[in-house]
C-alpha cells in the first residue's frame, strides 16, 4: 500500500495494537490529541497518555506527534455537553467528541501533515458495497461494538479512515499487544467521560461554567408541587437515587423542563413510551429514507437494539415508533439504526 497513515493513540492497548497493525506495511505516525485544559486537574494523567503513546512509537520505530486541540474540544465538545444539560437534557459527548474532533479536527490535522489516511482504536469495521458506497457495520467482537458513537460519520470521512480492531476481540488484542511488549496491555480501561472521571457532571458543569444550578419544584404527572429540587442539571431520565425527596414510593425522573425550571416524577410504568422524534440525522448506507422501513434502533449505548418502524418525515427529521414501548427514552441523546451488522444511520432525540 502507498498510502501514508496517522494513528490516533490514546496511550492505552487498543490503540497501540491498532498502530501496530497499521503501521506494518506503509509510512506511518502516531497522534495522541491535547484535550485537557490548562488548569484541569487531569492534565497529567493527559501527560502521561502522551508519554505512553510515544514510548509505544518509539517500539515500532514510528515518529509520534502532538495535536493541540484544546480549544476546539472545549468548543465543540464541553461547551456544547454543558448546554445541553443546561437545556434540561440529556447529551452524549462520545458522539460529538467522534465527529467534531476525532473525525474532524484530528483528520484535518492528519491532511495537514501529510497524511492520506487515519487509523482509530475504535471496535467498528468498514465495507465498501458494490455500488461504491462505504458501510459501517458492527465490530467483529459485539460486547466491545463502539458503532453506536459512529454513526455521524460521512463517506467522506468513511473513505479515509481505518479500524485495525474491527475483527478482532478484546482478548485477540491484548494477546498481540502482550507478545509485542507493549506496556499499554496492563493498563485499565476508562468508562468515564474524559473530562468528567468522576461522574459528577453538576459539578463540573457549576466549576467550569461558574454558574450554580438553581432549584426549582418537583411536580406530579398532574402538576401538583411535590418538593425542591437542586437544580435540573443534578437530574436524568429514569433517574430513581438521589432525589433528595420522601414520598413513601418509589419515584422516578420522568421529564425535565428548563423553560420553568422543573423536574416531573412518577412511577416506573410512566417512563415508558413508543414514539419519538429525531432531528440532525445521518444515513450511511444511502442519503435519505424514501419509504418506512422495519429496523433495529437504540437510544443508549448500552441498551439493546429493538425493533421499529422508522420514516423520514422531513428533510432532517425521523419519527420512530418502537414495536414494543422503551424505557427512559431522553432528549438529547442519539437514536441509531441498525440492519442486522450495518448501521443504517440515526439523529438526536427530541
Amino acid at each position: 500500500m502507498n498510502s501514508k497513515i496517522m494513528i490516533a493513540m490514546s496511550g492505552g492497548v487498543d490503540s497501540a495494537v491498532s498502530a501496530y497493525l497499521a503501521s506494518r506495511d506503509r509510512t506511518a505516525c502516531g497522534v495522541t490529541m491535547r484535550l485537557a485544559f490548562d488548569q484541569d486537574e487531569h492534565a497529567k494523567t493527559a501527560a502521561q497518555d502522551i508519554k505512553d503513546a510515544a514510548s509505544t512509537c518509539v517500539a515500532l520505530g514510528i515518529p509520534h506527534v502532538v495535536a493541540e486541540l484544546s480549544k476546539e474540544f472545549r468548543a465543540l465538545v464541553v461547551n456544547a455537553f454543558i448546554r445541553t444539560y443546561e437545556e434540561g437534557k440529556t447529551p452524549n459527548p462520545c458522539i460529538d467528541c467522534n465527529k467534531e474532533i476525532k473525525f474532524g479536527a484530528l483528520l484535518r490535522f492528519a491532511k495537514e501533515q501529510g497524511f492520506d489516511r487515519l487509523a482509530t482504536g475504535h471496535y467498528a469495521r468498514i465495507e465498501k458495497n458494490s455500488e461504491g458506497r462505504f458501510l459501517l457495520r458492527r465490530a467483529k467482537d459485539l460486547t466491545k461494538d463502539q458503532t453506536y458513537v459512529l454513526y455521524t460519520l460521512s463517506q467522506e470521512v468513511l473513505s479515509q479512515v481505518e479500524f485495525p480492531l474491527g475483527n478482532m476481540s478484546k482478548a485477540e488484542v491484548k494477546e498481540v499487544a502482550a507478545a509485542q511488549g507493549f506496556a499499554a496491555v496492563h493498563r485499565s480501561e476508562s468508562q468515564d467521560i474524559c473530562f468528567v472521571p468522576n461522574g459528577d457532571y453538576a459539578a463540573f458543569i457549576e466549576n467550569y461554567s461558574g454558574n450554580a444550578p438553581r432549584p426549582g419544584k418537583f411536580l406530579s404527572l398532574d402538576g401538583r408541587i411535590l418538593g425542591e429540587h437542586r437544580g435540573i442539571v443534578h437530574y436524568t431520565i429514569g433517574q430513581r437515587k438521589g432525589l433528595g425527596i420522601s414520598l413513601g414510593r418509589p419515584a422516578f425522573v420522568v421529564s425535565k423542563s428548563a423553560a420553568d425550571n422543573t423536574v416531573t416524577l412518577g412511577a416506573n410504568e410512566d417512563l415508558f413510551t413508543r414514539r419519538l422524534t429525531v432531528e440532525h440525522i445521518n444515513f450511511i448506507p444511502f442519503d435519505e429514507l424514501r419509504s418506512p422501513l422495519t429496523l433495529l434502533a437504540k437510544a443508549r449505548y448500552r441498551q439493546e437494539a429493538a425493533p421499529a418502524r422508522v420514516e423520514q418525515t422531513g428533510k432532517d427529521e425521523l419519527t420512530v415508533e418502537f414495536h414494543e414501548p422503551q424505557r427512559a427514552i431522553s432528549q438529547g441523546q442519539s437514536l441509531v439504526l441498525y440492519d442486522g451488522d450495518y448501521v443504517i444511520g440515526g439523529g438526536k432525540i427530541i
